[in-house]
C-alpha cells in the first residue's frame, strides 16, 4: 500500500514535505509495513479516507493510531495521505484537474508539516483533519488562494436568502481559505485566483453551480481597519465581502496562532516587527478581542466555449 523506499522519498518530496523530515519518515515506513497492527490501521485509514471520494462534507472518521507517543504517531497522518494518494489522483484526472492544481494543492501536507516543525521544532502533521479536504477532491489551490466546495448553513444560508440572493441553507458555495507561505495577499494575487477558480470550477465540475464564495477568517474582523492603513492589502481584501453574518465568540488565539505561529505564546511578549504584529499584539495587550469575520462575495463561474455557436 505504500510504496518502495526510493519511490516513497520522491513521493513525499512531491507533497512539499520539508527536506529534513525526509529520510525519518522513510526510516519509520519499515515498521508501518511491517507490524501487522499498524499495517491494519492503514488499511482501515485508507479505506475510510477514500470512500464517498469527492462527496461534499461527507464524514470521515480516521481511527485513532493507539501508539506510544513519539514520531510514529505524530507522523503516522503521512503514511494514510500517501496511501491513499492514488485514488485521490484517480479522481482529480476523472475531473480534469490540471497536474500542476494536483501537485499544489496536495503539497500542503508539506506546508502543515512546516508549520508543525516551526512551532514544535520536531516533525508532525499539524491538523490532520484539515488535509483530508485535500485528498478527497473538495479543496484545490489556484494561484495564492484556496477554494473549498461546500454548502451553506443554516445561519449564512438563510441570512443570504433574505438579502435576497438566490440561495438557500443547504446551497452549494465555496469556501475561500488563505494558506501560509504564499507571499502577499495582494489585489493583484486575489483577483488572479479568482479568476482561476471561475475558470477551473467550469471546466472540472460543470454541474456544480456557485453562486457564492465564502470566506471565515479573522483577517475579516474589521477592527483591523482601526490599526492599518486603508490602502493594506488586508484592508482591501476585507472590501471585497459583505457580511454573511457576525461573530460575537472571541478568537484571540486565531491571528496569534497565524500571524506569530504559536496560538499560546504569552500576550505581553508578542513582538512588534510589523504593522500587522503591532495589530494583533497591542489590541490585546490593551484588553481588546479578536473575532472571526464571516463574508461573502458573488460568484459567477467562467463560462467555458462550447463550439455551438
Amino acid at each position: 500500500m505504500l510504496p518502495d523506499t526510493d519511490e516513497l522519498a520522491e513521493v513525499l518530496l512531491d507533497l512539499g514535505v520539508p527536506h529534513e523530515d525526509i529520510n525519518d519518515l522513510v526510516r519509520m515506513a519499515r515498521r508501518v509495513t511491517d507490524d501487522p497492527e499498524l499495517r491494519q490501521v492503514l488499511e482501515r485509514s485508507v479505506d475510510e479516507l477514500v470512500q464517498g471520494m469527492g462527496e461534499v462534507g461527507g464524514p470521515v472518521d480516521l481511527p485513532d493510531l493507539d501508539w506510544a507517543s513519539g514520531a510514529l504517531q505524530r507522523c503516522f497522518p503521512v503514511y494514510v495521505f500517501v496511501a491513499a494518494l492514488p485514488a485521490t489522483r484517480a479522481y482529480h484526472r476523472e475531473h480534469g484537474v490540471p497536474a500542476d492544481v494536483t501537485r499544489r494543492t496536495l503539497a500542503d501536507l508539506g506546508r502543515n508539516m512546516a508549520v508543525f516543525r516551526r512551532r514544535y521544532g520536531r516533525a508532525g502533521v499539524q491538523a490532520p483533519w484539515w488535509l483530508v479536504h485535500h485528498f478527497r477532491g473538495e479543496l484545490y489551490q489556484l494561484g495564492r488562494l484556496q477554494f473549498e466546495r461546500a454548502r451553506l448553513g443554516q445561519r449564512t444560508g438563510t441570512r443570504l436568502a433574505a438579502a435576497g440572493l438566490d440561495v438557500r441553507p443547504g446551497s452549494r458555495c465555496l469556501n475561500l481559505h488563505i494558506p501560509d507561505f504564499r507571499g502577499p495577499l495582494s489585489p493583484a494575487a486575489v483577483d488572479r485566483s479568482l479568476e482561476l477558480a471561475r475558470e477551473f470550477f467550469a471546466l472540472c465540475f460543470p454541474q456544480e453551480r456557485y453562486p457564492v464564495v465564502l470566506c471565515h477568517s479573522w483577517l475579516l474582523d474589521p477592527q483591523l481597519r482601526k490599526y492599518l492603513p486603508g490602502d493594506s492589502n488586508i484592508v482591501r481584501f476585507q472590501e471585497r465581502f459583505g457580511v454573511a453574518r457576525e461573530d460575537r465568540e472571541p478568537s484571540d488565539t486565531e491571528p496569534v496562532q497565524f500571524v506569530f505561529g504559536d496560538p499560546e505564546l504569552p500576550v505581553e511578549s508578542l513582538p512588534r516587527r510589523t504593522a500587522v504584529e503591532r495589530a494583533v499584539g497591542d489590541h490585546l495587550r490593551a484588553g481588546g478581542h479578536w473575532y472571526i469575520g464571516h463574508g461573502w462575495l458573488p460568484f459567477e463561474p467562467f463560462e467555458p466555449f462550447d463550439g455551438s455557436a
